[in-house]
């Protein structure tokens, strides 16, 4: 095809002479066509005869199918009266083909809007009958490519060091022939020599493909933590889930680094977020080797660059999707969150002032392919609530739940200050400063109103429970795990029951502070149907007494909740060790052993034997590390965890 053609093509949407916003370039850098995994920026100019500021989404179709959001809506720079888009860099990484690349930039301001399409030819990697195989920018993830597959069948790569029978194997992938395939692949050692090779399932037959080696590269030097194995693997280990995702990253930390190790410490597989001077937090392990992670970067709001961001990324490291702060902000207040403002415009916050921060700790993905995500809100409420004695106007700190649908545009959500009662104050006093480690960005504070904000809730997990098609949602700072009438996108967002001292349900036990306190990583267990996990980080139960015992270690938990009875029944409450003041993960194992990971100040990666008729186990498995948000021992890099 003639490169002119294939490189610009003006669809019906470009504005006329006279409108407000035109766009000027639509440059690719390489220029098609290029092969499957080669990074391509784009970088668009404009003009607005608008207030501005312009902003710049991106959007990608398959031949000739539908057009799906890949950058939302995020604002570019001015320059002599020039826009400039924030560069787009795409990736084509699974089949060759054409694809239309749209850009459509929109003057919020005065709502006016232009487009303009490319056509982009991505080629194989593979031109003959052999696979192949080639290195990525991460030197321990590579791109295994193979021949077209019979439609209707599927195929998956094998991976294992050369010289060893011990592997890996990817996700299993539906053949789409005439085109060719090609995984991602990681979970590799790095200066290591691996075969690999494909296998093809059409029906009950599997048929081996040739093998392929490649050698990945040694670790850059990004300072990658040292482990300790304090317990090594053993009998009662589950080694079946042999891998563990560490999310290194600590929010408002400047550190941006998530690492996957065996069971011991050897790191096989990083993800470095590209501007590492501002932090990346990996929420959530998805299916087929993506991941869901909050990032800083600029966005629409320019006094703050901290968690602006929601991207889907691939194991290279490529953003698959993108949307942030400003757009989705922009979605909210259009549907009714009135709280939603954007933070840079509330210049002189009085009483009833609200805006919208950050996202932050979560964001799910959910059964149907939407997304939640927490929010913050931060908003100004009466001289002397929450028994504030500063004497002026109080800023707190809430949350928000978003729901985006399968092309990230918000469908749903609900607010705290709508749902919880403001006057139930943090349970152990919990403020935030501007700069505060663990706290968002800051707007409203010091502004007439209080010098702190007060962290009322500082909500930091999400899950979704298929029984019943509702929100579990942890708030920290209340000792709560709350239920959201969620009922699939059709629910009120209301309270349904708070779980935790001083809630909805009884808790029988001999034990003198039988709940958890400050609390993270709570979800039910296969697939709703079983036990109820958490880390008990303990701070209110170590807190001085009256509140608290005035010692004691955090516990891994696993709860049966009644919703009959309102009851809960321990079936785990297990001493850890350690003390976690903040950060955690919970999860139950394919083996029936549970796993959880205090996180700071020290991370210890524990995997716990229950004892049969106890409510306490034994260690099998015991990697301290460095300071981590969160971690997940799986099987590999492309199956999440059964939560």
């Amino acid at each position: 095809m003639n490169r002119s053609i294939i490189s610009f093509l003006f669809l019906a949407g470009v504005s006329t002479a006279n409108a407000a916003v035109q766009i000027l370039s639509m440059t690719p850098s390489p220029a098609s066509p290029q092969q499957i995994g080669t990074p391509i920026t784009w970088t668009v100019t404009a003009t607005d005869s608008g207030p501005g500021p312009l902003t710049f989404q991106f959007n990608v179709a398959r031949g000739g199918g539908p057009f799906v959001m890949v950058r939302d809506f995020n604002v570019g720079t001015l320059s002599s009266s020039t826009w400039t888009s924030q560069p787009f860099v795409w990736n084509a990484t699974d089949i060759e083909g054409t694809r239309q690349i749209q850009v459509v930039a929109k003057d919020f301001s005065t709502n006016e809007s232009t487009s303009m399409t490319a056509l982009f030819q991505v080629t194989p990697l593979v031109t003959g009958s052999d696979p192949v195989v080639v290195a990525t920018a991460n030197p321990i993830v590579a791109f295994f490519s193979a021949p077209p597959c019979p439609s209707g069948s599927f195929m998956r790569v094998v991976f294992h060091p050369q010289g060893s029978s011990v592997g890996n194997k990817t996700n299993w992938a539906d053949c789409h022939a005439p085109a060719t395939m090609t995984f991602e692949i990681a979970g590799m050692y790095p200066s290591t020599t691996y075969v690999m090779y494909s296998q093809t399932a059409t029906g009950t037959q599997v048929v081996t493909g040739p093998s392929k080696k490649f050698t990945t590269g040694a670790l850059p030097n990004l300072g990658f933590p040292a482990f300790t194995v304090n317990v090594p693997p053993g009998p009662g280990t589950d080694t079946a889930d042999g891998t563990i995702l560490h999310g290194f990253t600590v929010l408002g930390s400047g550190v941006a680094l998530d690492i996957a190790t065996d069971l011991v410490g050897n790191v096989n597989w990083y993800y470095s977020a590209n501007d590492p001077t501002h932090s990346a937090l990996l929420t959530r392990p998805l299916k087929g080797g993506h991941f869901l992670t909050v990032q800083s970067g600029m966005a629409w709001n320019p006094l703050t660059q901290e968690l602006q961001f929601l991207r889907e990324i691939d194991l290279a490291g490529n953003v698959v999707r993108e949307t942030n702060i400003g757009i989705v902000q922009h979605q909210l207040f259009a549907l009714g969150a009135t709280d939603a403002q954007a933070c840079n415009a509330v210049t002189t916050p009085t009483v009833g002032s609200a805006c919208l921060g950050g996202f932050h700790h979560d964001a799910i993905r959910l059964p149907n392919g939407f997304t939640a995500v927490l929010a913050d809100i931060e908003k100004i409420f009466p001289i002397g609530t929450q028994n504030d004695t500063s004497g002026l106007p109080v800023d707190i700190i809430g949350d928000i739940i978003i729901v985006l649908d399968s092309n990230w545009q918000v469908v749903w959500w609900t607010d705290t200050f709508q749902q919880l009662d403001i006057n139930r104050a943090a349970v152990l006093g919990e403020t935030c400063a501007n700069g505060q480690g663990g706290c968002p960005p800051l707007f409203l504070v010091g502004k007439g109103t209080t010098t702190v904000a007060h962290d009322w809730l500082h909500g930091n997990s999400l899950y979704y429970w298929p029984k019943n098609g509702a929100i579990v949602y942890s708030t920290r700072h209340q000792d709560w795990v709350i239920k959201f009438d969620y009922n699939n996108g059709l629910g009120t967002g209301q309270v349904l029951w708070r779980l935790g001292l001083d809630g909805d349900f009884a808790f029988p036990s001999q034990d003198p502070y039988p709940w958890f306190s400050h609390q993270h990583d709570v979800g039910f267990e296969n697939n709703g149907a079983g036990v109820l996990t958490l880390f008990d980080n303990g701070n209110t139960r170590v807190s001085p007494p009256p509140v608290g015992l005035g010692s004691g270690n955090s516990r891994g938990m696993a709860l049966i909740v009644d919703e009959t009875t309102m009851q809960v029944t321990a079936v785990l409450s297990a001493d850890l060790g350690v003390y976690a003041l903040a950060l955690g993960s919970a999860q139950l194992l394919s083996n029936g052993n549970y796993f959880y990971q205090p996180g700071i100040p020290n991370s210890y990666c524990i995997e716990i034997l229950p004892t049969s008729g106890t409510l306490t186990g034994t260690q099998v498995l015991n990697l301290q590390s460095a300071t981590s948000y969160r971690s997940f021992q799986v099987p590999d890099l492309y199956t999440p965890p059964i939560t």
